[in-house]
């Protein structure tokens, strides 16, 4: 299967220029292709996966991936698929952010093949020291107006009399396509992919190229990453999916992916990890048959976690998920169970009624929420259904401050599903 073929078997294939031309090329040996990462947060998300992972599948079939941090282009912000002006960001902010997702880049790209290593380039190395008028000299001139208003990043910015687009931004795509024919210039690129809101910006950089260099390159776009019902995939209730576990833990990126809709499951399969035809027909397979066991979701949620995270925190992520399903509390660290107790009921629990003989166990249920009354949490007692720190346990049981997971939580159940947690102040 060529890249071209995987890709479309995967659905990430939406359009080329040229594709006759391109699907030549491609056959004739590796060739260099560049996607663009704007710094315009300290972490990349779940969305900026697809565009990544691209420059990786090519990497496999054997091409050289350039992975181009956006050091200039972030200074000013990307129009595409936004409807108000970017907030600017100062040049410390940039640099920070482009520290912080250089590292995470690393951990998808090879940068230490021996036949096709991957490259990381900052675009403000090339940029930043032209001056303003040597810009609209040398770039400028070989792009018209006429272009650039008839792309739907600008256009559809410009038929919105309420916000309209700034100066700044409507240049964006001069930049992007003058990265385009730097890196053509200066490390023979001779592609460049990126989601189908790219497309303009990505043909202005093939158009500057040939006019400059008489040289042919080529753009390839993929479909934006959307659930089912045409939202953005990679976004909560509570927010974006970040790949930094200090913005979204390994534990609520597990809980992000297992939880994906059987309609979304198998295009995510495919979308996003690295497995092969066979391995996803047949968890597609088992969806249809079997879709209460969620085989296809476990494996999305494996796949994702090993691969942003790593397998420890997989097995962390696998552990705390344990919990709220009965499984022991031996081994889990305070970390694991705090991502835990942001899941369920939490109540405040006076540290004084855990002292001496302790709270008799019938009172904390009712306390927690887990009973409207003492004679109710009795019943529930005595017929076995309440749990402490997932352990059974009995209406003589008094808890004590010996009892706490890790000197301030309890851990209540009722049934099978019906949790909450004190915390002790």
């Amino acid at each position: 299967m060529t890249i071209l073929e995987e890709l479309e078997w995967r659905g990430l294939y939406a359009d080329s220029t040229d594709r006759e031309a391109l699907t030549k090329r491609l056959a004739e040996g590796p060739l260099a292709l560049y996607c663009g990462f704007d710094p315009t947060a300290d972490s990349l998300h779940v969305g900026n996966l697809v565009p990544l992972f691209a420059l990786r599948r090519f990497q496999l079939h054997g091409h050289i991936p350039i992975a181009l941090a956006g050091g200039a282009t972030g200074m000013v912000g990307d129009p595409s698929g936004k409807s108000d002006e970017r907030n600017l960001q100062t040049p410390d902010q940039v640099a920070h952010n482009i520290a912080a997702v250089k590292i995470q880049l690393s951990r998808f790209l090879d940068f230490t093949a021996t036949k096709n290593p991957a490259r990381l380039v900052n675009n403000y190395d090339w940029t930043g020291g032209i001056s303003f008028l040597e810009f609209l000299r040398d770039v400028g001139k070989y792009i018209t107006v006429n272009t650039m208003i008839a792309k739907d990043s600008v256009r559809s910015r410009m038929e919105d009399r309420s916000t309209g687009i700034s100066f700044t931004e409507f240049s964006y795509m001069l930049l992007q396509g003058y990265d385009f024919y730097h890196l053509r210039k200066t490390l023979n690129c001779e592609l460049q992919v990126g989601a189908t809101d790219q497309w303009g910006n990505i043909t202005v950089g093939t158009e500057l190229t040939r006019k400059k260099l008489g040289a042919t390159v080529w753009g390839l776009v993929f479909p934006l990453l959307t659930k089912s019902d045409g939202s953005k995939y990679g976004k909560t209730a509570t927010g974006t999916v970040w790949l930094d576990p200090k913005k979204t833990s390994p534990y609520r990126f597990y809980q992000f992916f297992v939880n994906a809709d059987d309609a979304d499951v198998v295009k995510l399969l495919k979308t996003l990890t690295f497995l092969t035809q066979e391995e996803i027909t047949a968890l597609e397979t088992e969806l249809k048959t079997n879709p209460g066991a969620r085989a296809a979701q476990k494996a999305l949620a494996k796949e994702m976690t090993t691969l942003v995270h790593g397998p420890d925190a997989l097995a962390a992520a696998l552990k705390a998920s344990e919990i709220l399903f009965g499984g022991s509390l031996d081994g889990v660290s305070e970390a694991i169970f705090n991502d835990v107790v942001g899941e369920v009921p939490t109540k405040d629990l006076e540290s004084v009624k855990l002292e001496g003989a302790g709270s008799g166990i019938a009172d904390l249920i009712v306390h927690a929420g887990l009973a409207p009354s003492k004679g109710a949490a009795r019943k529930d007692l005595e017929a076995g259904g309440i749990y402490l720190n997932n352990s059974r346990t009995d209406h003589t049981r008094f808890v004590t401050m010996s009892d706490l997971l890790f000197g301030k939580f309890l851990l209540l159940r009722k049934g099978k599903r019906s949790y909450a947690v004190l915390k002790v102040i």
